[in-house]
């Protein structure tokens, strides 16, 4: 009898104590990949001619100048374009995921021993954000769209028939150890391993980690040795999802010539089985237009190679 009532008590202390930490709110996609370009308009030219995006709205400095720009790609999925601060350095500004109450996802961030700013900051573009920065110093938002937010506000609007695609599936993003990026990842924010791969069996290439609650995913490119700046942006790239890359690349074609895009466009069969072509926009960024199934229906079975650095 004493050893039950024991029992009870640290049962119920444990209750209580787990129902006073904050719990992790729901993180429902990939919302953005933010980049630094170049040359504005030749950056517009390729989202937006050779791709087929609009670009529904742009924010200016107090000096008229411009600030940033969106490229859509569906209603809740943008890149963000910044003119860069230097030349030749990473293309990369940050990355955003939705979750659904970005003020309880600071505080759960915070419960887990991860710093945050003081408080959620509402955008220009009438979104709730915030910041914090990844094991591998790459910039992440937490964004919540708002009813009154600009996104809310061109639902179903600026989006083009001519758009290569509307689902932005994944983003790749380099990584180091890979150890420091799955505690993150997986072990604070709740994404799910989904597939791991590799070039030669040798050393791990890629990990691919799904959003605890929606479709999207977050691909890690392992690196030993981190590329030069000038050189991530053939790893750091988004992946559009088509349904025929065939037909896909039929549609490029002509309106290469016109812009003038001279890179080889070569289909290939990845590794994790699916029919792949590799775009570039004039900073090197890559654009992967990826086909939704294997060649077969089959899965690609995940590599058991280990990583470059742990």
């Amino acid at each position: 009898m004493r050893i039950a009532c024991v029992l009870f008590v640290l049962v119920s202390a444990a209750v209580i104590v787990s129902a006073r930490e904050p719990q992790r709110p729901k993180i429902t996609g990939v919302a953005h990949m933010a980049l630094y370009v170049h040359d504005m308009e030749k950056a517009r030219a390729y989202y937006k001619d050779f791709l087929g995006y609009a670009e529904p709205f742009d924010l200016k400095n107090t000096d008229g100048s411009l600030a940033m720009t969106f490229i859509k790609i569906n209603d809740r999925q943008y890149l963000e374009l910044f003119p860069e601060r230097e030349a030749g350095s990473d293309r990369l500004n940050h990355i955003g995921v939705e979750t659904d109450d970005v003020e309880a996802m600071r505080l759960y961030l915070k419960g887990r021993g991860v710093p945050v700013p003081e408080k959620v900051t509402t955008a220009r573009v009438g979104n709730r954000s915030f910041s914090v920065k990844d094991p591998d110093g790459h910039g992440v938002e937490f964004v919540q769209y708002m009813p009154d937010g600009w996104m809310a506000r061109d639902r179903g609007k600026f989006m083009p028939p001519e758009a290569i695609s509307t689902d932005m599936r994944h983003y790749g993003i380099l990584v180091g150890s890979l150890d420091a990026a799955l505690s993150f990842y997986r072990d604070v924010l709740g994404f799910r391993e989904i597939w791991r791969g590799s070039r030669d069996e040798k050393e791990l290439s890629w990990v691919n980690l799904q959003v605890p609650d929606g479709q999207d995913y977050i691909e890690f490119m392992l690196y030993g040795e981190l590329p030069a700046p000038i050189k991530r942006g053939s790893q750091h790239h988004i992946c559009l999802f088509v349904p025929d890359i065939a037909k896909a690349l039929a549609t490029l074609r002509p309106r290469a010539a016109r812009v003038g895009y001279t890179a080889a466009m070569e289909p290939r069969t990845g590794i994790n089985r699916r029919r792949q072509l590799n775009l570039f926009d004039p900073d090197g960024t890559r654009t992967e237009l990826m086909e939704p199934s294997t060649i077969d229906g089959r899965p690609a079975p995940p590599s058991q190679a280990p990583p470059p650095r742990k």
